[in-house]
């Protein structure tokens, strides 16, 4: 680690902490030539796989646009706020122990139909029908009767 005054390489860890929630840790740091303490913060780097869309580009992953289509598709469903928090998480987890650096839109399209399924039948039908593309109403009908077949 380089000091921040003096840019030399030699430093020295004086102290280490770990934060309240365990996910930081805090050293006290002492330059070794200009004596000089600074703090620095050390946390793990989760890094999210890229987004492939349909049409080949990439694109960073982002969770707003996850937490927007979720609960664009529970308008106005009786799903509380913690519920769609744990099916982002469950997502977001699915995604970075998947071990791939890109995934496809589709795979994550899956994932959301997975939770919504989970959460509540009807969002998952407004979900699949934006998702999927329905043409009629007789896609509408399957996709309910698949609901119906499965637990």
């Amino acid at each position: 680690m380089k000091c921040p005054f003096c840019r030399n390489i030699d430093t020295q860890v004086v102290d280490s902490r770990v934060s309240e929630e365990g996910d930081t840790i805090r050293r006290r740091r002492r330059c070794m030539a200009c004596e000089r303490r600074f703090t620095t913060y050390e946390r793990a780097e989760l890094i999210m796989p890229a987004v492939v869309k349909r049409n080949g580009t990439r694109v960073e992953f982002d969770d707003a646009k996850l937490r927007g289509s979720l609960s664009l598709a529970l308008r106005k469903r009786p799903v509380n706020t913690e519920e769609v928090d744990a099916a982002v998480a469950r997502i977001e987890e699915s995604l970075l122990t998947s071990g791939h650096r890109e995934v496809e839109s589709d795979y994550i399209g899956e994932l959301v139909m997975a939770e919504l399924k989970k959460l509540d039948e009807v969002a998952y039908v407004r979900f699949a029908s934006v998702y999927k593309s329905f043409q009629d109403i007789g896609e509408f009908v399957k996709t309910i009767d698949e609901i119906k077949l499965k637990p």
